[in-house]
């Protein structure tokens, strides 16, 4: 089985467990003003672990919910074992898996799942961007006034600030814009055509790391701002490579 192959293997089987889950009554481990923790996140990455490392016992694995495996390893899985836990939590079917696999630095592997929608997007380095084996590509508008824009809020006062001023400029500008609760679903939107443009002042690096090869892959820009204090954060715009997303920032 190969990278590609065992990294989609392992989020279908999450994506399997959180379906099952999805509507029902679930276990709140940690909750603060703006964001939850569940369970089921720890379980979802415990499975994930489980099938990534059984097959691959020297890698090492970086996930929201902990690390695993052997940490001196150049090869390093990153995952997202709910991303988008709060829709989840109130019963709204937008959330995803996402995976990543970082050789030497470098990401190579990229999947992102959609249990309820049943849509897997992948890709591997020097391949095509895929959405259930048909190559994507990023949108070819060029003009915010026809572009849908996704701009999220962070969850402390000062991102929230941010992306709250953000929205209200864009909303001037663009076509329409959403708020949609998954950074690593906006990112398969853009490489897929159906979003634009996707800004957020700081956001996590495994919410990021599988959607980042799939946009640049399918056409599109994404570019990262490490955030000062903070590890494997960064600012993040991510574009179809052509509309001036600098008018809003």
């Amino acid at each position: 089985m190969t990278d590609l192959e065992l990294a989609i293997h392992a989020a279908l089987e999450a994506g399997k467990l959180l379906r099952k889950h999805f509507g029902t009554d679930t276990v709140v481990d940690e909750a603060s003003d703006h964001d939850i923790k569940l369970a089921l996140d720890k379980e979802s990455q415990e499975l994930i672990t489980a099938i990534l490392l059984g097959a691959r016992d020297g890698d090492a694995l970086y996930g929201e919910e902990g690390i695993a495996g052997n940490q001196a390893s150049d090869r390093q899985w990153i995952v997202d074992p709910i991303d988008g836990t709060v829709n989840y939590y109130y019963g709204i079917p937008h959330f995803c898996v996402s995976i990543a696999l970082r050789v030497g630095g470098e990401i190579v592997v990229g999947v992102i799942h959609d249990p309820m929608v049943g849509e897997t997007w992948s890709v591997e380095k020097g391949g095509p961007s895929m959405l259930n084996g048909k190559t994507i590509q990023a949108s070819k508008r060029e003009t915010l006034a026809e572009s849908i824009l996704y701009v999220g809020s962070g969850k402390d006062e000062n991102s929230l600030r941010t992306g709250v001023d953000r929205f209200h400029r864009a909303s001037l500008r663009a076509r329409k814009m959403r708020m949609m609760g998954s950074a690593a679903l906006g990112m398969a939107y853009i490489a897929s055509g159906r979003l634009d443009g996707y800004i957020e002042s700081r956001i996590s690096l495994w919410d990021i790391a599988a959607g980042q090869l799939l946009v640049e892959t399918a056409g599109g820009k994404v570019d990262l701002t490490p955030i000062a204090g903070y590890d494997d954060a960064y600012s993040i715009v991510a574009t179809n490579g052509l509309i001036p997303v600098e008018e809003i920032l």
